[in-house]
């Protein structure tokens, strides 16, 4: 329930009132987006910050009974995952007509934003993030819960490029229905779904959604931040979809040469349009980065040792002449000491 909590007009005066969610106190608002807004709060019990997402939802009757208690039963099945890189889930509700998540408050950005400010992410560092990711997924998959929106919006960076995946299970997959000319067209209720650059072929064509989705949109994150390009891209949403669907994307390295042929690999196995090809868990595209990361750490060390010990040989190749022409120099003025002698 939201709930003015009253000031003293003398000591604050002309400040607007605080509300209250449930338990919590709302102090600040954090942003907006397509399902509602998401609020800055304190939670008194444990007296911490919490970040408070609340459902925006104009449907009215029993679709707004049901689209609520979905709204909340997936985010008590995400507030069962404990994960290092899962947001935290602390409360799920709905009070006086409003429906509500308590979270983790994160500091830091999303992916979304970090590249839209221009930020391009070296291959270990975009790898490693994508490892860490996969393996949140891998856990959460191992409890019951599929993301099916996994997208760089939904992955939040704090420090030390540690990625914390948000909005486990308040997607929802996109219903298919036929107009009134009989044809297919996919309906996004509300937008919940967000742009669709980064769906499963499966997803935009209304399959049954599995945790290989996941897996797929991963790599096409990966993709983005490889290359600094959506997957696929095109003009209109129908478009966008048919692309999806039957298109392939070029391989990253072919458009940023900085690429490993081993990770851009990793990514277009990731993206295949059909499941049984991709890599068969979340946890198998893991353990793919995880080699990749030993693989190219080992080369740059090696690298590293080489081009160290060349720059000694280098060092110790210019001593060593410059010991020679010492001696030579001072060769040449004993005989010329030696000359002038004999001649006087």
């Amino acid at each position: 329930m939201i709930q003015n909590v009253l000031h003293s007009n003398q000591a604050n005066p002309g400040k607007a009132p605080l509300r209250r969610i449930g338990r919590f106190t709302v102090t600040d608002k954090l942003g907006s987006g397509s399902n509602g807004n998401v609020l800055l709060g304190h939670d008194p019990v444990i007296d911490r910050a919490v970040a408070i997402k609340i459902l925006n939802n104009p449907a009215t009757g029993p679709d707004k009974k049901q689209r609520e208690q979905q709204f909340i039963n997936e985010a008590r099945a995400a507030g069962r995952l404990s994960h290092p890189n899962i947001v935290t889930i602390y409360d799920a509700s709905t009070e006086g007509g409003t429906t509500f998540i308590a979270m983790e408050f994160l500091q830091g950005k999303d992916l979304r934003a970090l590249m839209s400010q221009g930020k391009r992410f070296d291959v270990i560092d975009a790898a490693g993030i994508a490892y860490k990711v996969a393996n949140a997924l891998a856990f959460a998959h191992s409890q019951g819960v599929i993301h099916r929106d996994i997208k760089p919006a939904n992955i939040f960076l704090v420090e030390n490029n540690q990625p914390k995946v948000v909005d486990f299970g308040i997607a929802r997959v996109p219903n298919r229905v036929a107009d009134e000319n009989g044809q297919a067209h996919t309906l996004f209720k509300n937008n919940i779904m967000g742009t669709p650059n980064y769906m499963s072929p499966e997803q935009a064509s209304s399959q049954p959604v599995t945790p290989l989705t996941d897996v797929y949109s991963l790599g096409a994150v990966l993709y983005e931040m490889l290359t600094g390009q959506k997957p696929f891209s095109a003009p209109d949403f129908d478009k966008l979809l048919y692309n999806i669907n039957r298109k392939t994307p070029k391989s990253p390295e072919l458009i940023n040469p900085e690429v490993p042929e081993r990770l851009a690999h990793i990514v277009m196995k990731a993206m295949q349009k059909k499941t049984h090809r991709r890599y068969q868990s979340a946890a198998e595209m893991g353990l793919a980065l995880n080699k990749f990361l030993a693989h190219e750490k080992r080369a740059r060390r090696n690298a590293s040792k080489n081009l160290g010990a060349s720059t000694n040989l280098l060092a110790e190749l210019k001593k060593k002449g410059g010991l020679f022409w010492l001696a030579w120099g001072s060769f040449l003025c004993a005989a010329a000491l030696a000359y002038l002698s004999l001649k006087s």
